[in-house]
């Protein structure tokens, strides 16, 4: 059902008062394609929306919103080692994980508690302690807006990069993902050497990928603001990627930032410490602010707008740049 003027507040987890022209949310692929084609007859934009959670809405959207709502999960196949699920874009992230680590199959157990959809994991390339989703994709189907002609893309087909992947870059706006299949693994390995997962882990007799999830989703409870309580949408911004030569001048004057070896001649730089020494954690601006605990998150307050949170976003890539010589790329994707 077609729902016009259709307020998007519950849809993004800023909380953002926005509505857009035209609302859709299918729970097939036929009936997507229906939408989409609908869409085409009335000439309207298609926006393609998975949990909201990757999103900044900064004005009403003057065209139709497509939340695909396709929320079956199958087992595909196994052999002794993997096993195969396949996956409707609609299905929420976190329940995939739970469904998986509850069987005992490993892969996403570290992506745990990771707000949205499956359908929009592969976009961004979704990743947290030591694992991302190109990791364990097998393939990803969809269809191309314009001509509603189906795919199927396998994992190098998919050009994953960090926080990337062809439908983020070559193929943004131009495609709707209507399911993923993983590959698991049926005799699991766990993964504790990111974050504090270790320390959680060191004194509890259970080492699992049950006890990982339980690991991961209290250090995110703790470390990241509930949307429900405080607009945001998580990590604002990306981890720099830059040559040795930038990071080690950096690190000669910050000798306490961490480096994380990314590619040959290149290092990752957290985010977080740049913004924090930059003097943004805590920071607020109105109805706006930088989290107290955590500066990669911004936040929104009651009365907050979109544009006032890239108001924000931009006056904290300038003052990294001016600090660091280090340019900040937003993780979100601003409309």
């Amino acid at each position: 059902m077609w729902l016009e003027n259709h307020n998007l507040k519950k849809y993004n987890t800023f909380g953002f008062d926005v509505s857009a022209r035209y609302f859709v949310e299918p729970d097939s692929v036929v009936d997507v394609k229906k939408a989409v084609a609908e869409a085409h007859r009335l000439k309207v934009p298609i926006f393609v929306l998975g949990g909201g959670s990757n999103v900044l809405f900064t004005k009403n959207i003057d065209g139709i919103v497509v939340k695909p709502a396709m929320k079956d999960l199958d087992v595909l196949k196994r052999s002794e080692t993997q096993v195969w699920v396949t996956v409707g874009a609609g299905v929420v992230w976190d329940h995939l994980v739970e469904w998986c680590v509850a069987n005992n199959w490993g892969g996403l157990e570290n992506l745990s508690h990771i707000p949205g959809t499956a359908g929009a994991a592969p976009v961004q390339n979704i990743g947290a302690y030591g694992a991302e989703i190109k990791d364990v994709v097998q393939s990803v189907e969809g269809f191309y807006l314009e001509t509603l002609e189906s795919f199927t893309f396998s994992r190098s087909e998919c050009a994953f990069g960090y926080r990337s992947s062809i439908f983020k870059t070559d193929l943004y706006g131009k495609v709707i993902i209507t399911r993923v299949t993983f590959a698991l693994s049926a005799t699991p390995r766990i993964e504790t050497r990111y974050g504090q997962i270790e320390e959680y882990l060191k004194n509890q007799p259970d080492r699992s990928i049950q006890s990982v999830r339980r690991a991961i989703i209290s250090i995110r409870t703790q470390k990241l603001p509930d949307p429900e309580k405080m607009g945001n949408a998580g990590s604002f911004f990306k981890n720099p990627v830059v040559p040795e030569s930038v990071a080690l001048h950096i690190k000669e004057s910050y000798p306490q930032i961490p480096l994380y070896e990314s590619e040959s001649g290149y290092y990752k730089l957290p985010a977080a410490f740049l913004i924090e020494k930059a003097g943004w954690k805590g920071v607020r601006r109105g109805d706006v602010g930088v989290h107290t605990d955590q500066p990669l998150v911004l936040v929104a307050f009651t009365g907050a707008t979109g544009a006032q949170i890239v108001s924000l976003s931009q006056e904290i890539q300038e003052s990294v740049k001016d600090q660091f010589g280090v340019w900040l790329e937003p993780e979100v994707n601003i409309l």
